[in-house]
């Protein structure tokens, strides 16, 4: 990270010299970013209700409007992270060309898996395939077919999870680690427009680019901030802790969760978010582990193999499913399941692409999207296969109960339910709450930290005092967006935030394949020339050349030669 650790000293565009803008690596990203923040918080507590009603307004008319361009761009980015590797442009080295990985592979992959982990995989881990076993999408043949009905359900679950979300993640990741560890520059996402712009990108539109970054992540973090809490409240509920998991409860919540990260962010980040990241992932295998052990094992993992064929089977169909045959049922269930997880990818993908490439430095460009692409979607896909499958299990050769005939699945308290099954129940709820918390922790954690290295210019130690402001700033979205109408209106933003940043990310393809191509041409053509200089040097001492004569004039391997 020298590189890094060098563009700190010099000060980014717009950097102001005293008082407290001079406290700002860069107040002409800080100030609108926090304006824009603050001011929906206001409005939104003010007028609570009408932001209800503007939420309401824009998931019928523009959400739902955004099907077809979001499924569109996603699967390009898939498209584009495959032939990115698999061409002669997966050989440029995110570093130095000489410069070794600068974590194991080990190390590197168990990293990849902690970002790939969240509040998400914990809350959506049995409810998402249930929901679709219970009500598949619309258009889904197999709809009056339970078995074929249990494989739609993981197909579709495998889709929203899988090579979609990380390929959304390698965008925005590569073309960081490009710009910050091959041509040293600072962390802001400016810069990966740099190919494409050039100088311009110091100015008004380089400004632009971070604050959408800002604003989009902080409403992605919030969306899951959101989910979290919702989520411990149904736990808590669950055990007989409270009566009902009301608003108020929801509030308290991620007030005393925040103040959680916000300490973690004062006390020393680094080690907080390693030691809780570890926690996480032991103990977030640890349950996956007991449901397989002391669950439908053999079942479970023939499923997990069988479900990897069939979303490989399905895959471009899948992929390319927009439901227009299916009319408004259609576009209501693509704008409340696909789009909005590509839109809230979108909304994470400054934050989870600065992570992946900060630990990416010195992998070659083939090993950042295969490794990046593969690892985490497995991992996914075995844990969705366990907890799904075995929740799909219990309706289709058990005794049901995770269904209700006249609700059906109740979202919130599904994993509970589930878990309600197994032995020592009340212990595993309580772990599945602290492990909910830990990532509720973490995510603000590191996700505050993120959206202030952006809001500071690329700093990498950003001062506490804005770590801070930024942390709160997300707790209260998520706070407001519970208020104004719950899982409903965190969706509902996810999407619409990710839209402007969805065509800042079709640039970033643009400008990243410019550069790397640019660059492969070079290397080939530097190697083409190094090869008829070893020929003719070769042909030379044979005694078949002019002596002092060769082609290019030297026998030297040029500089940039393989």
């Amino acid at each position: 990270m020298s590189e890094v650790r060098e563009s700190r000293s010099a000060r980014p565009p717009g950097e102001a010299s005293s008082g407290l803008l001079g406290r700002m690596r860069s107040p002409r990203v800080f100030v609108p970013a926090a304006g824009l923040m603050v001011a929906f918080v206001l409005v939104a507590a003010i007028f609570p209700k009408g932001l209800e009603e503007m939420l309401v307004s824009a998931n019928t008319t523009v959400v739902q409007d955004l099907g077809w361009w979001y499924v569109l761009i996603v699967t390009g980015f898939v498209a584009f992270s495959l032939w990115i590797a698999l061409s002669s442009t997966g050989e440029i080295v995110l570093g130095k060309d000489d410069e070794d990985p600068e974590f194991g592979l080990k190390s590197w992959f168990a990293m990849l898996f902690a970002a790939g982990m969240g509040i998400g995989l914990v809350f959506w881990g049995v409810a998402e395939p249930l929901n679709h076993y219970n009500a598949p999408p619309p258009g889904a043949e197999a709809a009056t077919d339970s078995a074929d009905a249990g494989r739609v359900a993981l197909d579709t679950t495998f889709l929203h999870w899988g090579l979609h979300a990380w390929a959304i993640y390698v965008v925005v990741g590569l073309a960081v680690a490009y710009a910050v560890h091959r041509k040293g520059r600072p962390i802001s996402l400016r810069y990966a427009l740099e190919p494409l712009f050039g100088k311009r990108v110091l100015g008004f539109w380089g400004d632009v680019i971070d604050i959408v970054a800002i604003v989009g992540t902080l409403f992605g973090v919030a969306t899951s901030l959101g989910l979290g809490v919702t989520q411990i409240g149904a736990g808590l509920s669950f055990l007989g802790v409270v009566e009902e998991a009301g608003n108020a409860l929801l509030v308290i919540l991620i007030v005393a969760i925040t103040a959680v990260a916000l300490a973690s962010v004062v006390s020393g980040i680094d080690k907080g978010i390693r030691l809780l990241s570890n926690i996480n992932m032991v103990m977030a295998l640890g349950l996956m582990a007991f449901v397989l052990v002391l669950g439908p094992t053999v079942f479970l993992l023939s499923e997990f193999v069988t479900q990897i064929g069939s979303y490989l089977q399905n895959f471009l169909r899948l992929s390319f499913d927009v439901k227009p045959f299916e009319g408004s049922d259609g576009s209501a269930w693509l704008s409340g399941w696909t789009t909005y997880y590509w839109g809230w990818w979108m909304s994470w993908a400054p934050f989870v692409g600065i992570f992946i490439a900060r630990i990416s430095r010195g992998r070659t460009v083939r090993e950042f999207v295969l490794g990046v692409m593969l690892v985490p979607t497995l991992v996914t896909f075995l844990w969705f296969s366990v907890l799904g499958g075995a929740a799909i299990h219990r309706e289709l050769f058990g005794n049901g109960g995770l269904i209700d005939a006249e609700e059906g699945v109740s979202t919130n308290t599904a994993l509970f339910e589930l878990l309600d099954g197994f032995p020592a129940t009340g212990l595993l709820a309580v772990i599945a709450i602290v492990l909910i918390v830990i990532f509720f922790v973490t995510s603000s954690d590191s996700g505050s930290f993120v959206v202030t290295m952006l809001a500071e210019g690329g700093d990498l130690d950003p001062p506490v005092w804005s770590r801070t402001f930024w942390a709160s700033i997300e707790g209260l979205v998520a706070i407001v967006l519970l208020l104004a109408g719950g899982l409903a209106a965190l969706q509902t933003m996810a999407i619409l935030v990710a839209a402007p940043f969805s065509i800042i990310m079709v640039l970033m393809v643009v400008a990243t394949a410019k550069a790397l191509t640019a660059e492969s041409r070079e290397r080939q053509r530097r190697r083409r020339l190094w090869m008829a200089r070893e020929v003719a040097a070769e042909l030379e001492s044979n005694g078949h050349g002019d002596p002092g004569t060769t082609a290019g004039g030297s026998s030297k391997e040029p500089v940039g030669s393989p």
